[in-house]
């Protein structure tokens, strides 16, 4: 249905596999956001000069999709050894990493996964870079005629069921409200709601984070270290832009 594609706007926003395709479908830009942890890693991979190549989770043929590619497939947060590449973002930041990553996640790189067929163009956003990705759009596109869908991953309930994730609304939110400083027309009342509900916790980010359930989540594991990389509001001007190749920096 037209209605919930938000067809009647140019700046749409959902959430998941099936929002992000519904939203996403034919848009100019597809801006995917997993703040915990997918885009974040993301992210410091392509900073770190990785070619980040998106798959979704639990698949049994990602080593095979890994070694076609001549990539590395990244091992799990718990399992992998100590020098390996993981979806941690703090881990990203100390080991030495491929050229070429084959990062798997279950929300945000199955999400990107998805959208590489729907969508134009396909970008990874988190905190740490949402106002470069708000500005690459407003430098790199016309505001006129350009279609932009923004997609919070979420997470995962136990039954497979969309767990609606507050950080990624937070993400989304915050390219959302850094378009509209660019005074960027179109925004559905979705995409508007989630730049207000970004604009309610600015300045607030890290503590919010840490206490919301995926970050209270991660803590409890181990993983605090994951948290405030995520929470590095504004670190990063690097644009992960999906190629035929995987990720790659936005020129």
């Amino acid at each position: 249905m037209t209605a919930t594609r938000q067809g009647d706007h140019t700046v749409r926003f959902d959430w998941g596999p099936t929002g992000g395709l519904a939203v996403g479908e034919g848009a100019d830009v597809a801006v995917v956001v997993d703040v915990l942890s997918f885009t974040t890693a993301l992210g410091v991979a392509v900073e770190r000069g990785a070619v980040v190549v998106p798959y979704p989770a639990g698949r049994p043929d990602a080593a095979a999709v890994a070694a076609q590619t001549g990539a590395v497939l990244a091992g799990g947060r718990s399992s992998a050894a100590p020098d390996e590449p993981t979806l941690s973002p703090a881990r990203l930041l100390e080991v030495d990493l491929p050229p070429r990553l084959v990062l798997p996640s279950p929300n945000g790189s199955a999400v990107a996964h998805a959208l590489a067929s729907a969508a134009t163009t396909v970008v990874g956003a988190s905190l740490r870079n949402a106002a470069a990705v708000a500005s690459w759009i407003a430098r790199e596109h016309d505001a006129d005629d350009t279609v932009v869908a923004v997609v919070a991953a979420g997470e995962r309930w136990p039954d497979g069921t969309l767990r609606p994730a507050v950080e990624d609304l937070w993400g989304a939110g915050a390219v959302l409200a850094a378009l509209e400083d660019f005074d960027w027309p179109g925004l559905s009342p979705e995409a508007a709601l989630a730049a207000d509900a970004y604009r309610l916790v600015r300045e607030r980010e890290s503590s919010h984070l840490h206490a919301c359930a995926s970050g209270l989540e991660l803590v409890a594991a181990g993983w605090e270290a994951d948290v405030a990389v995520a929470a590095q509001v504004g670190s990063s001007s690097v644009v992960p832009v999906l190629s035929d190749r995987g990720f790659v920096p936005a020129p």
